[in-house]
């Protein structure tokens, strides 16, 4: 027992560590052009934002869809996964025409979101394994990109959204839901995440409140091209933000 709790212990770890900034030159070389977030980054501590039933029971999934505008037919990419809570309503959702791509930075969720999606026969579900700088989406692809109650622990968020903005197709929507607190504190002030955003050519549409979902719903288009890597200059650092 107390064996595979310290072997437990040691992957959350590893895996809280693989998402926080590195020291001098350790940084990914794919995020090496961009410049490092000026705030802290949230580890990870577990891959179940709650328990199934209890966002069930106030609608949470049923609401962020209505408010995201996904509809039958739609191809959408989950960022963030995790255990699949909304990769399977998000498949629901948009049917056999429709498509959800599901992605995370940790193989072992990877591989346990694989099991399920083959045991409850998700066919319309495909997962692949992203990075802390890059999701590795295919380009012009998709309606909406989700990002649920995982921004906070983005180590990389300049080099992981120029990466991610070709994805969307010329009209779609990129979706963020998280908690209007520090992001020390699993969360992400509105005004950091749409100055975040913005460096990237990204315009703030909508800021819903969202308690039902633990904060707010942000809608985003993109409305400019990407930056060079050069240029972009990142938010400052704020004391809202020192957690």
């Amino acid at each position: 027992m107390i064996r595979a709790a310290l072997a437990g212990a040691l992957a959350l770890l590893s895996a809280c560590s693989a998402l926080m900034p590195d020291d001098g030159d350790n940084r990914a070389e794919a995020a090496q052009p961009f410049p490092r977030a000026d705030r802290p980054v949230a580890p990870i501590v577990s891959t179940r934002w709650s328990s199934e039933e209890s966002r069930d029971q106030v609608n949470e999934a049923e609401d962020i869809m209505d408010r995201a505008g996904i509809r039958p037919g739609m191809t959408v990419a989950d960022i963030g996964a995790g255990e699949g809570y909304y990769t399977v309503r998000l498949a629901r959702r948009v049917g056999e025409k429709g498509r959800v791509l599901a992605e995370d930075i940790l193989p072992e969720v990877i591989e346990a979101l694989s099991r399920r999606i083959t045991r409850e026969d998700w066919r319309n579900v495909s997962v692949k394994l992203g990075t802390a700088e890059d999701p590795k989406l295919p380009e012009n692809s998709f309606d909406r990109i989700l990002m649920i109650h995982m921004y906070h622990e983005i180590a990389e968020p300049y080099a992981f959204l120029w990466h991610l903005s070709p994805a969307l197709k010329p009209d779609g929507e990129l979706i963020v839901v998280d908690a209007d607190r520090p992001t020390r504190q699993h969360g992400t002030p509105p005004r950091l995440l749409a100055c975040e955003l913005a460096a990237l050519g990204f315009r703030l549409e909508e800021l819903i409140p969202k308690p039902s979902a633990g904060g707010y719903l942000a809608r985003f288009r993109r409305i400019a091209a990407r930056p060079d890597p050069a240029s972009i200059v990142p938010c400052a650092f704020r004391p809202e933000n020192r957690g």
